[in-house]
C-alpha cells in the first residue's frame, strides 16, 4: 500500500470519527430534552387578595361655604386648629344686613299701626251693619232699604281693607325673618367638633355663595378625624370577589414602615366612570371602569391627614395546607377531542353506523406539565384561589408529583409528550441559563 493510500484512508477514519461524534453528541442532547424547572406538588397555605389604590379620607367632613356676599372681617381659626361644636369660624360684614334688619323692622311697625286704624274701621263698620239689620226687622218703615245696603257695603270695603294689610304685615314680617337669617349668617360657627383641614381665604375677601361652583364659596373645610377611611377603586373584574367585612391591610405612602389594618365597610354598587370613557356621541367607550369601596382604619396614626395616598390589600380567601401549584406552571392546551353530533343531510345517503356521524372538535383546557421519567406530559386541573404565587388545586394532582414550573419560555414552548430535564438549582454553576443570568 502506497504512501498516499495510507493518508487517504487516515483522513477517512478521522472525518468518520468527528462525523460520529457529533451525531452520538446530537443524539444525547435530543434525549436529554428541553431544561425546565422542576417543582413537586406541595402543600401550602395561600391568601387569595385584591390590590387596589385611593386616598385617605375621613368619615365625616363639613364644607363651610357662604351663603352670603361680604367682605370677611375676621377669621377665628387657623389651618390644622381643632375646633368644638359651636366655636367661632368667620365673621362676615353685617353692616348691610343690619340695615336691613332695621329697615324691615321698620316697615312690620308701620303695618302694625294701619292694620290697628283699618281694624277699628272694619269694627265700626260692622256694628253699623248689625244697628241697620236689627232696625230693619223691628219694621220696614224704621229704616230705608238702602241704607242697610249702605252699611253692608261700608263694612264689606272695611274687611277687605283690613285683610289686605293683615297680609301685607305678615309679608312684612317674613321679610324681617329673612333679614335676621341673613344677619345671622354672617357669624359662622362650627357645626361639629373637628380640625380645619383646608382654609382658602384670608381677611379682606370678599365671600360669595357658591352659586355656580362648590369652590367659589368654599371658605373652609372641617373634618371628624376620629374615623379615616381608605377609599380606593378597585377594578371590575375584582369587585364580585370582596365582601363587606374583609379584612385589609393598608399601606400609606407617607407612613413607609408602617401597614395599617382595617376592614371593608362600603362597597359601591354602581362603577365611576372617568370623564374621558365617554366619547363624543355619548357613548360609552370599552375602557374598563373601577368601583369604590370604603375601609374603615381600625388604629390610624394620630397625625394623619385627609388626601394622603395609600394602597390596599383586601384579603378574600384563605387556604390552610392546601394543595398548591406556582402560578407560572399553569398553561393552556388543546384538550382530548370532544365528539360533537353533525347533522345529517336529507340529500345525502346515511351512514352505515353512528360513529360515521361523530366529529371531533378540539378544546382548550387548563392544565400542567406532569413529568415521569423525563416525559412531560400535559394533564388538565382545576384550580381555586390564587394567592401571590401559587394556585389551589381542586382537582387533577396528586401531593408529590412533578411538574414542568418554569420557565415561562418553556412551557409556553414545551408539546406534549417532550423530552426534559431539571434545569441546575440557581448558582449551582454554569450549566443554568437562569444563574448565568441572575
Amino acid at each position: 500500500m502506497s504512501r498516499g493510500m495510507k493518508i487517504g484512508i487516515g483522513l477517512v477514519v478521522i472525518v468518520a470519527g468527528f462525523v460520529g461524534f457529533g451525531y452520538a453528541r446530537a443524539q444525547k442532547k435530543k434525549n436529554a430534552g428541553t431544561e425546565v424547572r422542576i417543582e413537586k406538588v406541595g402543600r401550602r397555605d395561600l391568601v387569595a387578595a385584591v390590590t387596589a389604590s385611593g386616598k385617605i379620607q375621613p368619615e365625616t367632613k363639613v364644607d363651610i361655604s357662604a351663603d352670603i356676599t361680604g367682605r370677611i372681617l375676621k377669621l377665628g381659626v387657623k389651618e390644622g386648629d381643632v375646633v368644638t361644636k359651636g366655636q367661632f369660624l368667620v365673621q362676615i360684614d353685617p353692616a348691610q344686613y343690619e340695615a336691613a334688619v332695621a329697615q324691615a323692622q321698620g316697615l312690620v311697625a308701620s303695618n302694625e299701626a294701619t292694620l290697628l286704624q283699618v281694624k277699628a274701621t272694619r269694627d265700626q263698620a260692622e256694628r253699623a251693619l248689625t244697628r241697620s239689620r236689627e232696625l230693619a226687622k223691628r219694621g220696614a218703615d224704621l229704616i230705608a232699604p238702602e241704607a242697610v245696603e249702605q252699611s253692608q257695603t261700608s263694612y264689606d270695603v272695611a274687611l277687605a281693607n283690613y285683610n289686605a294689610t293683615k297680609a301685607q304685615l305678615d309679608q312684612a314680617r317674613a321679610s324681617l325673618q329673612q333679614a335676621r337669617d341673613n344677619l345671622s349668617k354672617t357669624h359662622l360657627v362650627s357645626p361639629i367638633n373637628g380640625r380645619v383641614t383646608r382654609l382658602p381665604v384670608e381677611v379682606g375677601e370678599v365671600a360669595v355663595p357658591s352659586t355656580f361652583s362648590k369652590e367659589n364659596g368654599l371658605l373652609m373645610t372641617i373634618a371628624d378625624l376620629s374615623v379615616i377611611l381608605a377609599k380606593v377603586q378597585v377594578d371590575e373584574t375584582d369587585i364580585v370577589r370582596l365582601s363587606k367585612g374583609d379584612s385589609v391591610q393598608v399601606a400609606i405612602d407617607a407612613f413607609p414602615d408602617t401597614t395599617f389594618l382595617g376592614h371593608v365597610t362600603k362597597i359601591s354598587h354602581s362603577a365611576t366612570l372617568p370623564t374621558a370613557a365617554t366619547s363624543q356621541n355619548g357613548q360609552s367607550s370599552d375602557r374598563a371602569v373601577d368601583f369604590d369601596v370604603e375601609i374603615t382604619l381600625a388604629r390610624p396614626p394620630a397625625d394623619i391627614r385627609p388626601d394622603l395616598s395609600c394602597t390596599a390589600r383586601v384579603v378574600t380567601a384563605t387556604r390552610a395546607r392546601t394543595l398548591s401549584i406556582p402560578i407560572i406552571a399553569l398553561t393552556v392546551r388543546d384538550n382530548q377531542p370532544v365528539p360533537s353530533e353533525a347533522k345529517p343531510d336529507d340529500d345525502q345517503p346515511q351512514p352505515s353506523s353512528r360513529r360515521d356521524t361523530v366529529h371531533f372538535a378540539k378544546k382548550e383546557a387548563e392544565g400542567v406539565f406532569v413529568v415521569r421519567n423525563g416525559i412531560a406530559s400535559f394533564r388538565p386541573v382545576k384550580v381555586g384561589v390564587a394567592g401571590d404565587e401559587y394556585f389551589e388545586v381542586l382537582d387533577g394532582l396528586r401531593e408529590g408529583e412533578e411538574i414542568v414550573a418554569g420557565t415561562y419560555q418553556a412551557i409556553r414552548d414545551l408539546k406534549d409528550g417532550a423530552h426534559v430535564h431539571a434545569a441546575p438549582a440557581p448558582g449551582a454553576g454554569n450549566g443554568s441559563k437562569e444563574a448565568k443570568a441572575s
